[in-house]
């Protein structure tokens, strides 16, 4: 970059050059976009070049000099204009007043022939942009790299601006110089998850090749040896059969690079694609629940018959046990229990939605307000996130009022299903004690041990010799007892008690442990009382004697604190 930033001519590597300004020594060789952090330590400004006036930000100043004659459009001995500087150093205030003094928003200058565009974009200022763009800059210019504004944005990895940029009707397969997509360029130039993963959230063409090569973005990827990249490109579905301009496809090139992880990678994701063309392997997706429902129910009746054969050979059972656990995957959970069980796993948890076009209006409302925060907006969903959601990862979405993603049902629990949630832990553990008893009952009346003659131990091999198939579903069944009683207690102690989530409960320990001073569990604007929690939780008004509150948690984005009497959260 020039000056202040001097636009960067090594991309690979991301560097910054200073080229030797005729005011760069003053600074002592730092850089110069911390100018605008830094103010000299001098009292008069009257002294100050219009240059200098514009990269500190005086805009008193250059409204003298301007006033007195100074052309705003003339270009410094190195092509440079004011706006240049004034966009690379973020000064607002002063590009509105030299744009209004005749300032060409779109002037190319500088050794790469960039535009003050460019060059805010490169420095991540994400409010020069949206300046800029409403003066009628226009992002589709190329600079001397033959790089658009998205291009550099992505090169730069300033996730916002590519936002912005894109929901301002900037195209996702825009092409620079060279054919170039950006997420061919991310693929190539930027080791890592990021800005790859974010542009993917954009449905970007992946079968686009560029002018030269004839690479798609894969094949760049590959190249590079950019592994993170080529695992997200394959998760997207990136084609394995197209050839580039050698009539080479990606498994090739990845042969000729000798990169064995990336070799490991594409020929795993080719025989999987394989294996799903296949009828049989349509047949399993679609009937998968049932297969595993079956193959459960056979797994436990296995066991069982093993545990009860006619054989005095313990060493006989133990190698066949051994046999099923290692042959088959044990399946842990229990399977079905009544309504909501149902309920739980059908019911949608609270996955946020939204369409193509509100989650560009979001992101130009954010930016454009100087909301755009990634802590609140999610960059895997590309939507703003209501309060107390969270994005599950193994979901791949965000849950309003996020509780867990539960590895008993295989699904998220929010707003959507969590009452459902507690109710099927409620008459999961009741049926699990009853089953219980059942086992005990069975042995009271059918096995005889002799406790107090012989001692514990004796009586247990004789409830074992008795019958080891009630044995081994007692096992199973005390299992589950113990992990759904646990579970639902605390379930209920953090609704009734607390008002808060399993996630939100957890979070506060930890930010508690890391402060300084202790954080209060109870003591928050979601807790309203044993009584009240409980009303709102299972939206239950007990023939009036309750009044629950409704909040949408899906569009649910501030928090008003409420008074005692009031306890009542209005959604914004």
């Amino acid at each position: 970059m020039e000056g202040t930033g001097r636009e960067c001519k090594n991309h690979s590597h991301g560097a910054l050059h200073h080229h030797g300004h005729s005011w760069h020594n003053m600074y002592e060789n730092k850089d110069l976009m911390k100018v605008q952090d830094v103010q000299p330590f001098v009292e008069d400004y009257s002294n100050f070049d219009i240059v200098k006036a514009t990269q500190y930000g005086l805009l008193e100043r250059c409204q003298e000099l301007v006033e007195a004659g100074y052309d705003v459009r003339q270009p410094d001995k190195e092509n440079v204009t004011l706006l240049h500087w004034a966009a690379i150093n973020n000064r607002l205030d002063l590009v509105k007043f030299f744009i209004s003094k005749g300032a060409v928003v779109d002037q190319l200058g500088g050794d790469l022939n960039s535009t003050p565009l460019h060059w805010a974009i490169r420095q991540g200022h994400l409010s020069m942009v949206i300046l800029l763009l409403k003066f009628g800059a226009d992002p589709a210019l190329i600079d001397g790299e033959g790089y658009s504004s998205l291009h550099l944005a992505v090169l730069f990895q300033h996730m916002p601006v590519i936002a912005y940029l894109i929901s301002k009707g900037q195209s996702i397969d825009t092409t620079d110089r060279n054919g170039q997509t950006p997420l061919m360029l991310s693929a190539h130039k930027v080791i890592g998850m990021e800005p790859t993963r974010f542009l993917l959230k954009f449905n970007p063409s992946l079968k686009a090749v560029d002018n030269v090569e004839k690479n798609t973005a894969l094949h760049w990827a590959i190249l590079a040896g950019n592994v993170n990249a080529v695992d997200l490109l394959l998760e997207a579905g990136s084609s394995l059969d197209i050839k580039n301009v050698k009539g080479e496809r990606p498994l090739d090139l990845a042969h000729q690079t000798k990169n064995r992880v990336l070799i490991h990678l594409l020929s795993e994701e080719e025989k999987m694609r394989e294996r799903r063309t296949s009828r049989f392997m349509k047949v399993l997706e679609k009937n998968e629940f049932l297969l595993l429902l079956i193959s459960s129910l056979l797994l436990i009746w296995a066991i069982g018959c093993v545990a009860d054969l006619n054989s005095d050979s313990w060493l006989l059972k133990g190698t066949l046990l051994i046999v099923i656990f290692v042959a088959v995957s044990f399946f842990a959970s229990m399977v079905g229990v009544l309504y909501y069980f149902y309920k739980t796993v059908r019911t949608d948890p609270g996955y946020i939605k939204t369409t193509e076009e509100e989650i560009k209006k979001n992101i130009i409302s954010l930016a454009e307000s100087g909301s755009l925060d990634f802590r609140t907006f999610c960059t895997s969903c590309l939507v703003k996130k209501p309060l107390r959601s969270m994005h599950c990862h193994t979901c791949n979405s965000c849950v309003a009022r996020y509780d867990q993603h539960c590895i008993w049902i295989g699904r998220c629990v929010g707003v959507g299903n969590h009452s459902y949630f507690v109710l099927f832990l409620l008459f999961f553990s009741m049926m699990n004690i009853w089953a219980v008893y059942g086992g005990i009952l069975y042995w009271s009346e059918h096995c005889t041990t002799t406790y107090h003659q012989d001692g514990a131990w004796t009586s247990f091999t004789q409830i074992v010799s008795c019958s080891p198939w009630v044995l081994y579903i007692f096992t199973l069944i005390s299992f589950h007892t113990l992990w759904s009683a646990m579970l639902l207690i605390l379930e209920l102690y953090q609704i009734a008690f607390l008002g808060l989530t399993s996630h939100e409960r957890i979070s506060l320990w930890k930010q508690s442990k890391r402060s300084k001073h202790p954080i209060s569990l109870r003591k928050t604007p979601y807790n309203h009382g044993c009584l009240q929690n409980l009303a709102d939780f299972f939206q239950c008004r007990c023939c009036g004697m309750f009044r629950p509150n409704t909040v949408d948690w899906t569009k649910q984005y501030t928090q008003t604190l409420l008074s005692p009497t009031e306890r009542k959260v209005h959604p914004v």
